[in-house]
């Protein structure tokens, strides 16, 4: 592989923020696709595009391609930066009434859901990967479980607010994404440190990090988001007051990561407080309209730059024949469990759910997986097994984003037409 510069941290993020911006035209300007689908499209083709070429001996563009992802750590842009922003932002604008209505189903497939979907997952995984000559240890398995059951609130958010799902559907899958992943992410971590360390950890320590962590995570949050309703209420300055919702954003997911808590839970619980008891009660017409403008440009923004991200991290996957074929059936395996688990809970709690008949499709189809999946995947240590589990995961969010992203409002209008 050629030699590239290696570029600043301010130079790697200009050409991306470039390369969206220019994605994002063309999409918009021919295309016509949701932005986030669109530029994910393009950014793909771009990179099917540059291995092709690599086939044929033109490498400049691949090289350069790989090398600029190498400059740029998915894991800690997404985790670490770009995450807060996007769940404060879908959170801001999520009626906490309708949860509070919504509040059995989202429990449900957001915590025992996101479990046994993880173990359905891993255990089908563990038996169909050495049909195809790689097989996994189990506890590879239920990583891959744990980081691809989740729902991710960025894809599910981004798509379904155009998708035109009843409402009390779109509350269910929003709700509920915007919850199974800080427990997907503490479930992945855990897994992830019996990996490193081979040790088993006892029942009471599970117990004690999924409550320090998550509950934690959940109380933090709401106590920052009474600090910023109390602030914001006490002045009238939008400026102001849209810096201070940055600064609880930011600040407040770095002191929940160094307090070892579940950041995206605490940015949740903190956009509901200021989106719905802020919104109504701290602020005025004017600081409410520019809060709402800002967050929604934040995070039109950041989605578009995670998906062409997604988009062009695909050369770094190296499929063959077999794993090709393993990566479809692995597709089917993640929809049949999540098939399973939204069967299990509108059967069980049918007369509790009070949700159009039929609803079980789109909470099946509109499960969509993110880059939240691939984030996760990347953090597992270097090796064979990440290589296998990596182009496993692309193939079921790349499946998620593009097949059923698209389709999904189409599942959802025949729902609300029935």
């Amino acid at each position: 592989m050629a030699s590239t510069t290696s570029l600043s941290l301010l130079e790697v993020s200009a050409i991306f923020l470039s390369v969206t911006a220019v994605l994002s035209y063309i999409n918009h300007r021919f295309i016509g696709l949701p932005t986030t689908i669109g530029v994910m499209v393009i950014s793909i083709l771009l990179s099917i595009m540059a291995i092709f070429l690599g086939f044929l001996g033109f490498d400049q563009l691949i090289d350069y391609e790989i090398s600029l992802l190498n400059q740029l750590d998915f894991t800690e842009v997404l985790l670490d930066g770009m995450l807060s922003m996007l769940l404060f932002a879908a959170a801001l604008h999520v009626n906490i009434g309708d949860l509070k209505r919504y509040k059995l189903p989202i429990a449900v497939l957001a915590g025992l859901g996101t479990v046994i979907s993880a173990v359905l997952i891993a255990v089908a995984l563990y038996y169909m990967l050495p049909l195809f000559g790689f097989g996994l240890p189990l506890i590879w398995c239920l990583l891959f479980g744990a980081l691809i059951s989740p729902t991710d609130p960025i894809a599910v958010m981004g798509i379904l607010s155009s998708a035109g799902a009843p409402k009390s559907l779109e509350t269910v899958i929003a709700g509920e994404s915007l919850f199974n992943d800080g427990l997907g992410v503490v479930i992945f971590v855990l897994l992830l440190g019996i990996l490193t360390s081979g040790d088993i950890p006892t029942a009471n320590y599970v117990a004690h990090t999924l409550a320090v962590e998550a509950g934690g995570g959940i109380i933090f949050g709401l106590v920052l988001g009474a600090i910023l309703y109390y602030m914001i209420k006490s002045i009238d300055s939008y400026q102001d007051e849209v810096l201070l919702t940055l600064a609880g954003v930011i600040g407040g997911y770095a002191l929940a990561s160094h307090w070892h808590l579940s950041g995206p839970l605490a940015m949740v619980m903190m956009g509901l407080m200021v989106g719905n008891r802020g919104r109504a009660l701290a602020m005025s017409d004017q600081t409410r309209h520019y809060i709402d403008l800002f967050w929604e440009l934040i995070d039109e923004i950041l989605n578009a730059i995670l998906f062409v991200l997604i988009g062009l991290e695909v050369v770094m996957i190296a499929y063959s024949g077999n794993l090709f074929i393993a990566a479809g059936l692995t597709i089917i395996i993640a929809l049949v469990a999540r098939f399973i688990v939204v069967g299990l809970t509108t059967k069980t709690l049918n007369r509790q759910l009070d949700l159009p008949s039929g609803a079980w499709k789109v909470l099946t189809w509109g499960g969509l997986r993110g880059g939240i999946s691939v984030a996760l995947v990347l953090q597992l240590p270097a090796g064979a097994e990440r290589d296998i589990l990596l182009a496993l995961t692309y193939a079921v969010v790349i499946f998620s984003i593009l097949v059923q992203g698209l389709s999904v409002g189409k599942v959802a209008k025949s729902i609300s037409q029935v």
